[in-house]
């Protein structure tokens, strides 16, 4: 199935004249690290953490060329599982966000400095409702946490930008409990990867990779990440 067809003429057009996109930011790269983060485990072992930041192809693609990431999965979460399928979803009255599980190694990469590539590089934590040329409910910035480690992080880290000015405007992410995390369709996983050409990608998700490898070049890794790894479904 093709998603989002019916923009590609306006954004080609938009891709012509604009110049690349800021993030939002007030202030130029380099990014703070976050204040408050957990140190590096002692021994390999395996988290997650859900976020959502738009579309959940640039996403993923960004999460799986992370240092230290064994998977990255697009997929649903803030609604139902009656209602996790795309062509419900993107209704945008399902409480469903485009996700991504993000399952990583404690000892590889810390939950501070996910967060600090999800905000510098994966989206625009400013833009409310919408990202880029998607509107609507189901492309909220958020971040679902499942436990209260995460929830006070992902605060701490938010107030801290803010209180930074990192941004023209204030931070509109949420963060919230996680109640379920729903795969996507598999047309959806690795859309990036599979179709490097579409002019969607092109335009709005390969500058946030390539953001990625140029300003936070310690956490990029060119091999990209699977889906999911064993036992995960």
């Amino acid at each position: 199935m093709v998603k989002r067809a019916g923009i590609w003429c306006a954004a080609l057009a938009m891709f012509v004249v604009a110049t690349p996109r800021s993030n939002g930011r007030a202030k130029e790269i380099p990014f703070p690290d976050p204040a408050v983060d957990a140190p590096l485990a002692a021994h390999p072992s395996s988290e997650f953490v859900i976020l959502a930041g738009g579309c959940f192809w640039g996403v993923q693609a960004v999460y799986q060329h992370v240092k230290g990431v064994l998977a990255a999965t697009s997929g649903y979460a803030g609604g139902t599982a009656n209602t996790a399928r795309y062509e419900i979803v993107s209704s945008g009255r399902t409480g469903h966000a485009e996700s991504v599980r993000v399952t990583f190694d404690p000892s590889q990469v810390t939950l501070g400095q996910l967060l600090k590539v999800f905000f510098s590089v994966a989206h625009d934590p400013t833009e409310l409702n919408r990202q880029g040329p998607d509107e609507g409910t189901q492309y909220r910035s958020a971040i679902f946490f499942s436990t209260t480690a995460q929830r006070d992080l992902a605060n701490a880290y938010v107030s801290q930008l803010n209180d930074a000015h990192i941004f023209k405007r204030r931070i509109v992410t949420q963060v919230v409990p996680l109640d379920g995390f729903y795969a996507a369709e598999s047309y959806h996983q690795d859309y990036f990867a599979k179709n490097p050409f579409d002019p969607y990608i092109v335009i709005n998700d390969r500058p946030k990779v390539e953001n990625l490898k140029k300003y936070l070049s310690a956490f990029y890794v060119a091999k990209p990440a699977p889906t999911v790894t064993a036992g995960q479904n």
